[in-house]
């Protein structure tokens, strides 16, 4: 009977976290959508600033060269690795980390490196390294963005980025951080925030034949638009990141609740099949008394 009880507290204990499971599905399920319409409202803006963004920059002459395209040697590589400040949503924070490594080990290896962790995970894991942050003019606490999402908040932070690339701090700039799909899917992407990447290598024909009425005048589209720009590509990244966060963990809560339902489902099959058992043994010893007692 004692193993009755502890497939009984099992059971309990189970479906305790199939609760929990579930509510933190539902959460991550009411976030999402929020999240979720966020981005898809900002990919297309994002994507043809971007767009336009590769072309000036590719067209620019001389006399009015953005000190965000300026290409130098490189030696001092910034990358900016966004991941959440919660655990609990599979291998969302893993891949982000695992990626930057990679990026460190194998591309810029050679390289003074230095990592902007934005999100407690990734802040967790390079503060113990020799890539913590710690000692530059960058912002040093980050985890705080996600409590209020807006492009004011994240401005800063690309605003010191930029002004750390304009001062020589580094010579390159690069953002590890997860682009959203749709709920289940979600991939790493690693792209050049600074400096800026021409449009040679997109469809060149296209891009090289494009003809822009600059107005007021194209020194006023470098000093204003680039820097916005930029800013923009910096928040389509977090709210990619965000979106990408809650889609992860409400997949990870909903096979987490199926698992605990398959787990309880199992229990109550062990505890059915014990339980008969320890009845089938008491007849039997009822039986074998009476046996007994009519010798």
């Amino acid at each position: 009977m004692a193993n009755l009880k502890e497939i009984r507290s099992r059971i309990t204990s189970v479906s305790s976290t199939r609760q929990i499971t579930s509510a933190m599905k539902m959460v991550s399920a009411a976030k999402l959508k929020r999240a979720q319409d966020a981005i898809t409202q900002m990919k297309p803006y994002a994507e043809k600033l971007k767009e336009l963004l590769q072309d000036l920059s590719s067209s620019n002459d001389d006399d009015n060269n953005s000190p965000y395209g300026v290409q130098r040697d490189v030696n001092n590589v910034l990358v900016v690795a966004i991941t959440s400040n919660r655990g609990l949503a599979g291998a969302f924070n893993a891949n982000i980390i695992k990626a930057t490594n990679n990026l460190i080990n194998n591309e810029l290896s050679g390289k003074n490196i230095t990592v902007l962790a934005i999100g407690k995970k990734a802040d967790d894991f390079y503060k113990r390294t020799e890539y913590n942050i710690k000692g530059t003019t960058l912002p040093n606490k980050l985890n705080e963005l996600y409590d209020d999402l807006s492009f004011e908040n994240v401005s800063k932070v690309s605003e010191a980025i930029m002004r750390s690339f304009t001062y020589k701090q580094f010579d390159r700039v690069l953002v590890v951080y997860n682009e959203f799909v749709n709920a289940a899917v979600q991939n790493v992407k690693v792209e050049q925030f600074l400096p800026i990447v021409p449009a040679e290598t997109e469809d060149t024909v296209s891009t090289k034949n494009t003809d822009y009425i600059f107005e007021p005048n194209k020194e006023m589209i470098v000093t204003e638009l680039i820097p916005k720009s930029l800013k923009i590509q910096f928040y389509k990244a977090m709210l990619d990141s965000f979106a990408s966060e809650h889609g992860a963990r409400m997949t990870a809560m909903h096979k987490a609740t199926d698992n605990a339902g398959t787990l309880i489902h199992d229990l109550k099959l062990v505890y059915n099949k014990a339980r008969q058992a320890a009845i089938t043994n008491e007849i039997l010893e009822i039986v074998g008394g009476a046996a007994a007692l009519d010798d």
